[in-house]
């Protein structure tokens, strides 16, 4: 990494009386070392495969974005790039209806005054706003405020804000999706989100408009082009000079939008702009700050801020970043657009600030984000030192009247949205189309045995047990443990599929004893995970290895079917099993990939599917399913479901127990289900239906 002068110095001689600075503002980082995030991350298999993947998938970009010479080949790769961003998303929506925009509420606030706004972004999906606005009459620049993850939304933006006002320019702040009055899982009982808080909410979103086919981000950066709407409809706005800054997730949503939207004018991006080449095994981004399939389509970060050169553009890290967005990465993007932007002749459009400090946006980067819309959108007059401002609590800046905007009549979820787009494009599908699927995720498999690693065996009262390892694909080692009985011959045998899901059900290794003792051979496995391990509470699933395999092109549920088809592979290859006699087993959202795997390959002549969601379909009929991003398969649900799965599967037997909803909540459906009856303290009777279950599943 580059060293330079420390940033302390550069900002004093910034702060001197009548200093007029470069353009080009570089502050070298104070560490000099990696940042402690990526020194800890452990060793990871999954992950490592995965980002083996990701970083060959940059490394041919790479050489495509060096080849570049001439702003004719420039301009061919961004007609690409935008294209394929916009393909990616599923495309904005096909609504231009009026605004319907208010002001509810206003607060003098010296010399400047804010507005209480509110909007729509689509029918009966209401933004909520703070606006600053200057007290002197006249036409002013505009800066659209994108926020970070604070679950307040637009009240943490208000300091920012302010001075944006007191230094002649009208800011607009407003709630993103699942924060602040737009929280999409509030319970009035509770008083508080079920989700918890912004991020949970985001993720199963995603998984919820992935089920769809669009990327969540295409929601929120359309929310941010309807917000530019309401700026530029203002006469006191410039709409020819108007700029976006954010940070953090709205520093993603400050790129997505200055690159997508040429009504932008300037862009400041703070701790998010780093290059996936750093950034891609660790937790930084969040569903609503990427794009899908974004490395399998030869797109990294760089690729934003090149689409719109030579658009002036701030880039901001800082040294201490505990979230992945550090200097290292942000760099390399920055080295990457200055070539790009030497095409057109303006390196002196672009920046860089890199601070001290954590994660967010210190004293240092404000008064840099200011002094860059004062140099592009009012001729560099002003001062860029930030002024003492009146801060507000959240309640004073709130818009509606019970703070929560599902309150007003109209008022419409996102989930309901995704539901409504389901209804106007979902098809038919047919079962040799679903089996083309199937092998356009790669499921299916070559049958041949796979490589096999036993790590120890050991006897047990029904034959042996063995725990191994089996590769499932190159560089992907599957751990089982695999058990045998005494008797001599061939036997019938059962995959068992185990995941970390609690369920109230019998244990997976205590159904594989049961099983091996009356004389099947077993194979317990574990489909591929990473050791990531989930912050926001177990209801979202592993959306780290799902965000991740989809942004180098691949599924998670169908990478997790082939394996469980790679034990198929290994079960058949014993001369101790009946390759025609092998069944399979799962619980919950294993489930889903177990059908996955069945629905693939005729080898499996019966499953048993217990606690497992009967419908993909039905979890867009909540606003907080549980685990979801374990069962996406993109644009799956346009044209089938679980029961086309199952259609596929016939003649051949699913039984199924107890299926439940997108709150693992049991629900009545009727045959061809079965059901478990309630022993409550009768608990000798507690194994009983399991034993029932276990014989009917082994018919």
């Amino acid at each position: 990494m580059r060293r330079g002068p420390s940033p302390w110095l550069l900002f004093n001689a910034i702060r001197r009386p009548g200093f007029r600075p470069p353009l080009v503002v570089i502050l070298a980082c104070l560490a000099t070392t990696p940042s402690a995030l990526s020194q800890s991350i452990p060793q990871d298999s999954f992950l490592a495969w995965m980002n083996s993947i990701a970083q060959q998938d940059l490394h041919q970009r790479a050489q495509v974005v060096r080849s570049i010479r001439t702003i004719g080949e420039a301009e061919q790769r961004r007609r690409f790039v935008r294209q394929q961003l916009l393909h990616d998303l599923g495309g904005f929506p096909d609504h231009r209806a009026p605004l319907n925009a208010k002001c509810t509420a206003t607060i003098q606030a010296g010399s400047y005054t804010i507005e209480k706004v509110i909007y729509e972004s689509l029918p009966g999906f209401y933004i909520t706003a703070n606006l600053y606005r200057p007290n002197e009459p006249g036409r002013y620049p505009a800066v659209l405020l994108q926020t970070g993850h604070t679950q307040e939304g637009k009240a943490g933006d208000q300091r920012i804000a302010a001075n944006l006002a007191m230094k002649g320019f009208v800011a607009l702040s407003f709630d993103p999706i699942g924060q602040g009055e737009r929280e999409q899982t509030y319970s009035r009982q509770l008083d508080d989100a079920l989700a918890g808080w912004s991020v949970p909410e985001h993720i199963e979103l995603n998984a919820q408009s992935r089920l769809i086919g669009h990327g969540l981000a295409r929601y929120f950066i359309w929310d941010a082009m309807r917000s530019l709407d309401y700026l530029s409809s203002r006469p006191d706005v410039d709409a020819s000079r108007i700029g976006t800054s954010g940070c953090s997730g709205g520093g993603a949503l400050a790129m997505f939008l200055g690159a997508l939207d040429p009504r932008v004018k300037v862009v400041v991006s703070s701790c998010f702009p780093s290059s996936y080449q750093t950034l891609f095994p660790l937790p930084g981004a969040h569903a609503e700050m990427t794009f899908p399939h974004f490395l399998a389509s030869d797109l990294d970060t760089a690729d934003f801020l090149e689409l719109a050169a030579p658009k002036p553009w701030l880039l901001q890290s800082n040294a201490a970043d505990q979230y992945g967005f550090g200097p290292e990465g942000v760099e390399l993007v920055y080295r990457e657009a200055q070539d790009w932007y030497d095409l057109y002749g303006a390196r002196g459009n672009l920046g860089l600030v890199i601070t001290p400090g954590p994660h967010g946006m210190p004293l240092q980067s404000r008064e840099a984000l200011y002094r860059w819309m004062i140099q592009w959108l009012k001729n560099g007059q002003g001062d860029f030192h930030e002024q003492p401002v009146t801060m507000f609590p959240e309640t004073s800046l709130l818009v509606t009247p019970s703070g929560h905007v599902e309150d007003l009549p109209g008022s419409r979820k996102l989930h309901q949205l995704f539901l409504k787009d389901l209804h106007a494009r979902e098809t038919s599908g047919s079962i040799p189309d679903l089996l083309s699927e199937f092998k356009a995720l790669q499921i299916p498999t070559g049958e041949s045995g796979p490589r096999v690693k036993i790590r120890n065996s050991t006897n047990t009262p029904f034959g042996s047990r063995q725990q191994l390892e089996f590769e499932s694909e190159p560089g992907i080692w599957i751990e089982a443990a695999l058990y045998t009985p005494s008797s001599p011959g061939r036997h019938s045998a059962v995959v068992l599929v185990q995941h970390d899901e609690e369920l109230k059900s019998m244990p997976p290794a205590t159904l594989a004893e049961k099983l091996a003792s009356i004389g099947q051979v077993v194979l317990l496995l574990e489909p591929r995970s990473s050791r990531f391990k989930n912050p926001e509470g177990p209801g979202t699933g592993d959306w780290f290895d799902d965000l991740h395999a989809d942004l180098i092109g691949r599924n998670l549920p169908a990478m997790r079917a082939h394996d469980i088809l790679r034990g198929v592979d290994l079960l058949s290859a014993r001369p101790d099993v009946d390759p025609h006699a092998i069944r399979g087993a799962a619980q919950g959202v294993a489930g889903i990939w177990l059908l996955l795997a069945a629905a693939s390959d005729p080898r499996l002549t019966t499953i048993w599917l217990d606690r497992t969601p009967s419908s993909l379909r039905a979890a867009l009929d909540i606003s907080m399913p549980a685990r979801l991003p374990d069962a996406v398969i993109p644009g799956f649900i346009l044209r089938w479901d679980l029961q086309d799965l199952v259609k596929a599967i016939e003649p051949r037997r699913v039984f199924w127990t107890d299926p439940v909803n997108w709150r693992q909540h049991v629900v009545a459906l009727g045959p061809p289900f079965r059901y478990r009856y309630v022993v409550g303290e009768i608990t000798d009777e507690k194994e009983a239906q399991d034993d029932a279950f276990i014989r009917e599943f082994l018919k």
